[in-house]
């Protein structure tokens, strides 16, 4: 996609040596050389074609798609690759193919179950890239269509396959888990597996630390609900050749390196050392690797073995095997007795062999022979033949590779049996983990190989992506008929085709025992010497090289036909098919063919051919996925980025190849809208006559003339280049406007300027006239000053004399009044001294002789109730002798009766405190009136004396007449008074009347209320009496049983033998009847008694049983409400009190309570079920916790005097003198509070308040998810609203008023009402609402928060607007709740506040960090501000996010963070725990007042529940 048209101005990508791209813009063209100065400083001079266009206005966080890049070519992917890397967005999408580059370090927020959780169900591309999307997709698309489905991960050493390939598995594992096999879960074998593979398959090479050395395709099959019901790994091609050779500075197998870190006893049991002691790992001086524990990983790869089902004896026996290769590589040879012989070099070698056959289990000699020796069997005889010392050393490295290799397969098989395939499996989703393509200055066989595998998938890939192709434009409806393939089939066929491929040729060369590489080599120049992909090298003799798609590969053929022979030594099969370890004979099976062969050749090319025709089937009846990985740099270091590097791996990836698809037909596309708004510049009348985008977009080509083209359904197909134009044109209109622009700016600035100078001179004018004026003005204002300063002085003189004058009048004036108010003061004072004086000495007389009578009043009565109490104790002492029987009845009646006493007392002395509150009230009203009265007569004589005090004035002092006028206004302000006084006077009288007729009233009531207490009185001794005689009646009764039963057992024990008794103290021994006569008495008595009590037990429980299934009957419905508490709590809490079931040792009413309200709220859908038994049981709860807790209730209960049990006692207490009002009144206040009384609880009732605080955390729990679930579809409505309405249509949606966006929120605002009334019904308390609301606003908080970190067309400036819109509407909401019920609601929405308020604010590249992160957004962290920083965009005015300053300094400081892997989160969470106490919950309810709470009205008719009322 190179330019067509260039401008001056124009910027551009060319080519650089150093980066590979770099961009310039242009200072110069003619004809088709252009100029470009690049922004390295340098002036490059080139041809148009080499020139490609650069997108200015691509943001600089770059795309998630690079399909919707405006240039798709090699730049401009790498640009945005690069930009994203540097804001550590390690993902990006082209098309479905997932491109991922390794960051070199660990980013755990990434890959957390919490990031798992949001990709769940979402849709491809709705979210951030990442490689869960990919694993979603195919899950999703094999669940929904039902086709299996394939992830190929492929990508050079060191890219990260391995560990992309584990968040594969894992994210797979987690969606289709749940299905168990032998005790394990398929899916935690599939994932252990991992290790195990690492450990055996994996090595450190030069460009990875961890690389795998072998391809692995991972079957995971499902059933048909989508579970995991088994899976199978294929493994291809393992690097044989690395357990005996390896190169500087790599490393071997890492299992042997675990090995020689195992514990001392295993190094001991193995006869292991140092790991540079063995010929196998020291010739490479790499034997240790940063950050990896071998010891620690030889502990973690036997836990995996665990896991995946490889015993303990398994793996002893494997290891046995490593360390029986480790020191099988250490047998050295030198020429032994016999020429072209072998044997051990030395004693160290023989020690080694030794060892080795030891493992091995194998016989040493036999092991010596196998390789030194070969066996020649001719028809005649078998001719044994010796091996020279390079020979024997040869065939020790195929023993070695070998048994290593069967070991690998073994292992592999081991984990297939473990995990178990399931024969009815439905579908599969694959997993390739294969290398990349690979090309080093020296490639040979395995390089070969692996080129080819990637060749075949590049086809299929190719196949892939030109299907989707035509997908796109079959979706969209447009012709694509004319648009060509290319295939690499020409490469394929060279290298595999039959006969006549490089494989055939290799395979005929092993066959031939005298072909070398050199002929191998002839012979591949001679067959494909005019082939256009096959070469020689100019100073080769036996190197060929391919043009591979990926770039042209030379290889050496030194070692093809060595490595390309996979053959077992006949004398090597036999003498390990002969090991007394059952495992290593297990790894050479003796097969019936191969028993008269000396060995059997396959070749290795062929098999691994075979292998990948059948991965091909297997692919080819999937859907596939692809997960491009790549490595920034070869120093496998964070934060580096080579452009070279990472093109290069583009190219071998086949991206670049996938990108030449596209732009073979439309690499452009863009969707009317965005078409719209980037173009309607050129055209800009097409947008006034016509809304219809599609009708817009032709009209506008058209005028532009552009051909070619083709409109889509839903987007504009470019082809190549014409974006380019267009954006030409764009910026020739551009440019024409900014010089419109800049002329009119221009002739502002030059007006402004004159304008300027004009007002400055008008201003200079103001100013001298100004200055004369004020001239002027300060003269005629000093003249009228003088004036006014004359006129002041004389009027103070004036003013000063008539003060004096005045002054001295009224001095003496006040000095004669002063002395006539002091004399009659004076009066006054002693006149009411003597009245005080005869008041209470009147008061004394008076109230002694009532104390007097009083005295004598209760001296009389005491003596009578003296009489009638003894009396009554003579007859009381004289009953008690007839029957020790009736002493428990009458402690009952006692009882009752002192209860029935208490109730009477309290009446008595409620209407004592009556009489007395209202005689002092008359007593008050009283002495009120007789001060008033006396205030009113001294007021008269007062009023007298002042009268005839100022006659006497006014004869002695004539000259003072005036003071005459002073009087009578006195007099008259005294009549005045006096007149209130009467009219006091008489409404007191009035009021006097009215409350004696109410004490007349209330006397009669206290009469009559005395006389109903005197029939209660009656009542009571009436029900003692029928008490009684029913009691002596069931004493009757039990002794006529107790005889029966007697006489029952006297006629049954009649037979049995009679009893041996001790020896009396006295030597004599009693008679045999008597003793037996006394012992049968006894257990009669006993067995009666036991009987009687069992009946009674019987008796009780059954009753018990009865009253607690008519509470769980009447409380288990809806009973409502009792001002403002629940009746169903009150009620349960009134009977277990009075049951005393707290203090029970055993009781099941408990138990039954618990599964009653378990079966109560079983339906968790209905939020007003559910919110009546929260209201209940947390009321219930609060009851229990404060009778259960010790002072709970904040004093100390008093105890109750003791009863007394004799009659004469309980009547001293009825007829005791009433106490005083104060201790009636706080009696009856107690009395009628006392519905919670603390009791000693045991363990039942202590596990009843535990199950009931769980009862009430799991119905908020439930009530607070229902509440969730109801929003979370309102909130992915609000959060796509957005995304889905463009600007033109929510511009449409504000004018009509209809379908708005802001609906989604409203029905938020409803939900949180209609939940809200619902808990205010049923009378919730308001701590718990308030903690729903709470956690609902934290989970609106983190659903919003996340979208806008997870989706980037979600960091908008339109959503933002969006977004704050919903917000006010949610402030709005809790100013209407206040705080009882929202609580701190509001607060909870700070990050989504914060971050909505950056989004909207304007100008931000004008801000600085710590704006941002002190002022603005305080709260985000700055791994989050990061995040909203680089996705923004504004899709409304088109402005620049934060400077580059800014977006560095945050850099910085995630680079100081990056080893703390909380700080490394940017993903909030979302609180499911229980935000309350019950402590929390007893203090909110500390006030509730239960003294006038009602109990059912269905248990008020029932006798048994008679103590509720």
């Amino acid at each position: 996609m190179a330019c067509t048209t260039v401008n001056v101005g124009s910027f551009v990508w060319v080519e650089d040596p150093e980066v590979a791209w770099i961009d310039g813009e242009v200072v110069e063209v003619k004809g088709n050389d252009i100029k470009v100065r690049c922004t390295s400083g340098k002036t490059v001079a080139l041809k148009v074609s080499n020139a490609y266009p650069k997108d200015v206005e691509a943001p600089a966080s770059g795309v998630d798609d690079m399909t919707r890049l405006a240039y798709l070519h090699e730049p401009g992917v790498l640009q945005n690759m690069k930009s994203r890397f540097d804001i550590n967005e390690i993902y990006t999408y082209t098309g479905n193919i997932l491109i991922a580059v390794n960051p070199f370090r660990r980013l755990p927020h990434l890959y957390n179950n919490h990031m798992m959780q949001q990709y769940k169900g979402a849709g491809f591309g709705e979210l951030s890239p990442h490689p869960f999307a990919v694993a979603d997709a195919a899950y999703r698309q094999m669940k929904n269509q039902g086709i299996s489905q394939s992830i190929l991960v492929s990508g050079e050493s060191g890219a990260g396959k391995t560990e992309t390939t584990k968040l594969l598995m894992q994210y797979l594992a987690d969606m289709g888990g749940r299905a168990v096999t032998e005790g394990r879960s398929v899916e935690k074998k599939v994932l252990e597996s991992n290790p195990v593979l690492e450990a055996f398959g994996n090595a450190k090479t030069v460009r990875n630390n961890n690389s795998s050395r072998f391809g692995k395709f991972v079957e995971i099959q499902f059933d048909q609900r989508g579970r995991i019901s088994g899976a199978a790994i294929r493994t291809y091609l393992l690097e044989r050749s690395r357990v005996c050779q390896v190169s500087d500075p790599e490393r071997n197998y890492h299992c042997f390196y675990m090995l020689c870190a195992a514990p001392p006893e295993d190094i001991k049991k193995w006869k292991l050392a140092d790991p540079r002691t063995f010929h196998y790992l020291n010739q490479s001086r790499c034997i240790e690797l940063e950050r990896m524990d071998d010891s620690k990983e030889y502990h973690e790869t036997r836990k995996a073995m665990d896991v995946v089902g490889i015993n303990l004896e398994e793996q002893e026996s494997i290891f046995r095997v490593v360390a029986a290769i480790l020191h099988l590589g250490n047998v050295e040879f030198g020429k032994g007795k016999e020429s072209d012989s072998s044997a051990p070099k030395d004693e160290k070698s023989y020690y080694h062999l030794k060892t080795a056959a030891e493992l091995f289990m194998c016989d040493e000699q036999a092991l010596e022979d196998s390789l030194c020796k070969r066996v020649i069997v001719t028809r005649d005889e078998n001719i044994i033949k010796c091996l020279d010392p390079e020979s024997a050393a040869l065939s020790r490295d195929a023993l070695a590779k070998t048994v290593y290799s069967r070991l690998f397969d073994w292992i592999v098989n081991k984990i297939n049996t473990s995990i178990g395939q399931d024969p009815d499996s439905v579908h599969l989703i694959g997993v390739l983990d294969i290398y990349g393509f690979e090309s080093f200055k020296t490639n040979s066989f395995e390089q070969f190989c692996i080129n080819l595998t990637n060749e075949k998938l590049q086809q299929h890939f190719n196949q892939h992506v030109f299907k989707m192709e035509q997908d796109e434009y079959n979706k969209e409806e447009i012709d694509w008929s004319y648009i060509e393939f290319v295939d690499n089939q020409d490469i394929l066929d060279l290298i595999e085709k039959s006969p006549g491929g490089i494989i055939s040729l290799l395979n005929e060369a092993c066959m031939f025992p005298r072909s070398t590489h050199e002929t191998f080599a002839e012979k591949m120049y001679q067959t494909f010497k005019d082939h256009k992909h096959f070469s020689k090298p100019k100073l080769a003799r036996t190197d060929f090289t391919i043009c591979h798609y990926a770039g042209d590969v030379t290889y050496q053929t030194e070692q093809f036909l060595e490595k390309n022979k996979d053959y077992v030594v006949a004398e090597h099969q036999a003498l390990l098919n002969a090991s007394r370890c059952t495992f290593v004979a297990c790894l050479f099976p003796l097969l019936a063919e191969d028993t008269n062969k000396k060995s059997k050749f396959s070749s290795i090319s062929s098999q691994f051919k075979q292998q990948l025709v059948t991965l091909l089937e297997t692919l080819s009846t999937t859907e596939p996925h692809y997960i491009r990985c790549v490595k920034p740099n070869n120093l496998l270091k964070p934060l580096i980025f080579e452009n070279q590097n990472v093109l290069q791996q583009l190219r071998c990836g086949g991206v670049m190849e996938a990108i030449r698809i596209s732009c073979a037909g439309f690499p452009t596309r863009k969707q009317f809208e965005e078409f719209l708004d980037r173009f309607s510049i050129l055209a800009p009348e097409v947008l006034d006559k016509s809304s219809d985008d599609v009708a817009a977009c032709k009209k506008l080509l058209e005028k532009v003339a552009l051909e070619g083209y083709q409109i889509g359904r839903t987007k504009v197909f470019l082809r190549a280049g014409q974006m380019a134009d267009l954006d030409a044109r764009r910026n020739e209109v551009l440019g024409r406007a900014a010089s419109r622009i800049q002329r009119k700016f221009r002739s502002y600035l030059s007006r402004k300027k004159f304008v300027m100078l004009r007002k400055s001179a008008i201003n200079m004018q103001a100013v001298c006239r100004g200055q004369l004026s004020r001239c002027l003005f300060e003269r005629l204002r000093r003249e009228a000053a003088v004036l006014e300063i004359q006129r002041d002085i004389r009027m103070h003189l004036a003013r000063k004399s008539y003060k004096e004058l005045h002054f001295a009048a009224v001095f003496i004036q006040s000095g004669i009044r002063g002395m006539a108010s002091r004399d009659e003061l004076r009066f006054q004072r002693q006149n009411k001294a003597a009245i005080i004086i005869q008041s209470h000495c009147r008061k004394f007389l008076a109230q002694s002789h009532y104390q007097r009578l009083k005295k004598a009043t209760i001296t009389t009565q005491s003596a009578w109730r003296a009489r009638l109490a003894r009396k009554e104790l003579r007859r009381l002492k004289t009953a008690a002798k007839e029957t020790g029987a009736l002493q428990a009845a009458k402690n009952k009646l006692e009882k009752q009766v002192e209860e029935l006493t208490w109730r009477l007392q309290l009446e008595k002395r409620m209407r004592v405190d009556m009489d007395e509150s209202k005689t002092q009230e008359n007593a008050k009203l009283r002495s009120a009136l007789e001060e008033m009265q006396l205030q009113f007569k001294e007021t008269k004589a007062f009023l007298l004396q002042e009268v005839e005090a100022a006659k006497k004035t006014a004869e002695v002092v004539p000259v003072l007449q005036e003071v005459l006028v002073v009087d009578t206004q006195l007099v008259e302000k005294l009549s005045s008074e006096n007149e209130k006084l009467k009219s006091l006077v008489s409404s007191l009288d009035q009021k006097i009347d009215e409350t004696e007729k109410k004490f007349e009233e209330t006397s009669k009531l206290s009469e009559e209320r005395l006389k109903q207490a005197l029939e209660a009185e009656t009542t009571i001794v009436n029900l003692k009496k029928s008490v009684h005689e029913l009691q002596e009646k069931i004493l009757d009764v039990e002794s006529e049983n107790q005889i029966l039963r007697q006489k029952s057992l006297l006629h049954t024990s009649g037979h049995l033998p009679p009893t041996p008794v001790k020896d009396s103290q006295n030597g004599h021994f009693p008679r045999q009847e008597s003793l037996f006569n006394g012992s049968e008495n006894e257990s009669q008595t006993r067995i009666q008694e036991q009987e009687s009590d069992a009946k009674n037990r019987r008796l009780q429980i059954a009753r018990q049983n009865e009253n607690v299934d008519a509470l769980i009957n009447c409380v288990i419905k809806n009973i409502g409400f009792n001002q403002g508490k629940p009746v169903a709590a009150f009620t349960i809490y009134k009977c277990l009190l009075h049951w005393k079931s707290f203090e029970a040792e055993r009781t099941n009413v408990f138990d039954r309570l618990v599964q009653m309200i378990g079966s109560a709220i079983k339906d968790e859908d209905d939020n007003e079920h559910l919110a009546y038994w929260l209201s209940n049981t947390s009321t219930l709860l609060y009851m229990i916790q404060q009778s259960l807790k010790p002072g709970g209730t904040g004093a100390t209960p008093q105890r109750k005097p003791p009863v007394t049990t004799s009659l004469f006692g309980r009547m001293a207490m009825g007829f005791r003198s009433a106490p005083s009002s104060a201790e009636t009144s706080a009696a009856a206040a107690a009395a009628a509070a006392a519905v919670i009384r603390p009791v000693e609880a045991k363990d039942p009732a202590m596990l009843f308040k535990q199950q009931l605080t769980a009862y009430v955390e799991n119905i908020f729990g439930i009530i607070r998810d229902n509440l969730k679930n109801e929003l979370q579809a309102l909130l992915s409505l609000c959060i796509q609203a957005p995304r889905t309405s463009t600007g033109r249509s929510l511009r449409s949606a504000k004018t009509m008023g209809k379908d708005s966006p802001l609906d989604h929120w409203k029905g938020i605002i409803d939900g949180l009402y209609a939940l809200l009334n619902t808990l205010k019904e049923n009378f919730v308390s308001p701590v718990l609402i308030q903690k729903i609301f709470t956690q609902t606003f934290a989970f609106i908080n983190v659903q919003l928060f996340n979208s806008l970190l997870l989706r980037r067309e979600c960091c908008t400036f339109s959503n933002g607007e969006f977004v704050k819109a919903g917000l006010a509407l949610l402030e709005e909401w809790c100013a209407e709740t206040k705080a009882e019920y929202a609580g701190s609601s509001w607060d909870e929405l700070k990050h989504i506040r914060q971050a909505v308020g950056f989004l909207v604010i304007h100008q931000k590249y004008r801000i600085s960090y710590d704006d941002i992160a002190h002022d603005l957004c305080p709260i985000l962290s700055v791994q989050q501000l990061y995040r909203i920083c680089t996705l923004y965009w504004d899709d409304s005015y088109n402005t620049r996010s934060v400077s580059q300053e800014v977006i560095a300094s945050m850099r910085v400081i995630m680079t100081e963070d990056s080893n703390n892997a909380d700080s490394s989160a940017f993903l909030l969470d979302d609180d499911s725990s229980i935000p309350f106490k019950s402590d929390d919950l007893a203090s909110s309810m500390q006030d509730t007042d239960f003294a006038e709470m009602k109990p059912a009205e269905e248990l008020e008719e029932n006798p048994a529940f008679s103590f509720l009322i």
